[in-house]
């Protein structure tokens, strides 16, 4: 019979905690169009980066192709 009480008491103290902190739980709810929005914006905004990321590095490569390309005619003009 104590054995018994004994769980009473628990399954009783487990379901006041529950309740309890149910209770006080305020959650901010955040619309569908919301996070479709911020989605879209990420989306973007990686699009942005890799976009300039690439041109930034299409412009470095191309500076460096033409001061070879200087250097290699100076180089042929002084054998001749």
């Amino acid at each position: 019979m104590a054995n018994n009480k004994f769980f009473i008491v628990i399954v009783f103290l487990c379901n006041l905690a529950v309740a309890l902190t149910e209770a006080h739980v305020s959650c901010y709810r955040i619309e569908p169009g919301t996070i479709a929005g911020i989605i879209c914006a990420d989306i973007l905004l990686t699009l942005v980066i890799v976009i300039v990321t690439y041109q930034c590095a299409s412009y470095r490569r191309q500076k460096i192709d033409k001061a070879d390309k200087v250097y290699m005619n100076v180089r042929a003009n002084c054998k001749s």
